[in-house]
């Protein structure tokens, strides 16, 4: 996949949120001469994530409804109620894709771990169902267990995360 650098991110920032060594990453762009020089814009290939756009499914995350939406070719396919980041731990706005998962991560992330495209944050079951449909997590967006049992059945790593306010 390709991923565009924004204003401020380095190597070192890019490889962080992606998952990926900075090895790996300049061994996937021969043009990067200089890891320290990047420009917003900037194209990046991440080695073994597949192109977003080639993947039929997108997510939409609202946090003003605390809902998240699986689309299918741009057609809802499911709509799952879910917990947000609270007030001082917000869950971050913006698109992001997933980068890897981790079953059964223990401890309160539940039976399923989808990490996003910014480090530190997921996609996660809980051992908290009651927690659901509030704004209590640490930022992550947190999912009854069966929910995000059959979401990572149908999304591969790579799909698109808009998380909206």
């Amino acid at each position: 996949m390709i991923h565009r650098v924004k204003p401020g991110e380095t190597l070192g920032i890019i490889s962080v949120n992606y998952r990926r060594s900075i090895r790996e990453i300049l061994q996937a762009n021969s043009g990067v001469t200089n890891p320290n020089l990047l420009y917003p814009g900037q194209p990046i290939n991440i080695p073994g994530l597949p192109d977003p756009n080639s993947i039929p499914y997108t997510v939409r995350v609202s946090l003003n409804s605390k809902r998240l939406t699986l689309l299918r070719n741009g057609q809802t396919a499911k709509s799952y109620p879910v917990a947000i980041g609270k007030m001082l731990s917000q869950t971050p706005v913006g698109e992001f894709v997933i980068v890897n998962r981790e079953p059964n991560p223990g401890g309160p992330f539940g039976v399923m771990w989808l990490s996003l495209s910014k480090a530190g944050y997921g996609i996660h079951g809980t051992n908290d169902p009651s927690s659901i449909g509030k704004s209590v997590s640490k930022g992550c967006i947190r999912m009854f267990n069966k929910d995000v049992l059959e979401l990572a059945g149908l999304i591969p790593n790579g799909t698109k995360v808009f998380i909206q306010p």
